[in-house]
């Protein structure tokens, strides 16, 4: 497709509409088809990694800003040491006491993470995670999906414009094509996936 910007993307939007009378509205529709696939969409492009120190005897640091899904934790010590997700739940009744240590365990509160036992030095940890995806903006021009599947950004935003002017069938057409080349990204990324996928125990998904 022609379009590789924002500027394009919605210009494109306008031409499938036919109309010159939407623009204010076109960054919305935009940003709720975002909304949508920041939800849905797990590709080998969002995964990222990102260090942190922790704090003597302090038991939470906060998490990466755009965090959505934490997919690994490690301490980077001599040898590594995975730490296993358990839930909060779980997080309290294993290790009630505050005492210090090595952790061995993680668990998400809100935005931070925190670790049992309580570190009691300072120590790198290693996150690997899935990220949201960065909104298009007038300063934003790109991002990996438009540039990998622009497809998904037109009938996305497409099908809000048509839930906007209330034009049901077509609304469901494009939501139907945008609902496919979600799967489509989801297979993908799937048959792309590397061996030796992570356990359940060591994973958080965010709700």
């Amino acid at each position: 497709m022609a379009f590789n910007s924002y500027t394009a993307l919605k210009a494109s939007i306008a031409s499938f509409l036919a109309r010159d009378d939407l623009t204010a509205q076109i960054p919305d529709f935009i940003a709720l088809a975002e909304a949508r696939m920041s939800r849905e969409l797990k590709t080998r492009t969002q995964v990222k990694r990102a260090t942190a120190a922790t704090i003597a005897n302090t038991e939470f640091i906060i998490l990466p800003t755009d965090m959505r899904q934490v997919k690994n934790v490690k301490l980077n010590s001599s040898p590594n040491k995975q730490l296993n997700y358990v839930t909060p739940n779980v997080y309290y009744e294993r290790y009630p006491s505050t005492g210090g240590g090595t952790p061995s365990v993680y668990t998400v509160i809100g935005a931070e993470i925190g670790f049992r036992p309580i570190p009691d030095s300072v120590q790198t940890v290693e996150i690997i995670y899935t990220d949201e995806i960065t909104p298009l903006s007038d300063t934003v021009a790109t991002n990996r999906v438009l540039q990998q599947h622009p497809d998904i950004y037109l009938y996305g935003s497409l099908a809000q414009a048509h839930a906007f002017l209330m034009d049901d069938a077509r609304a469901t057409q494009y939501d139907g094509l945008f609902s496919r080349i979600i799967e489509e990204i989801k297979n993908q990324t799937d048959a792309e996936r590397f061996s030796g996928s992570l356990s359940i125990s060591t994973s958080y998904s965010g709700a």
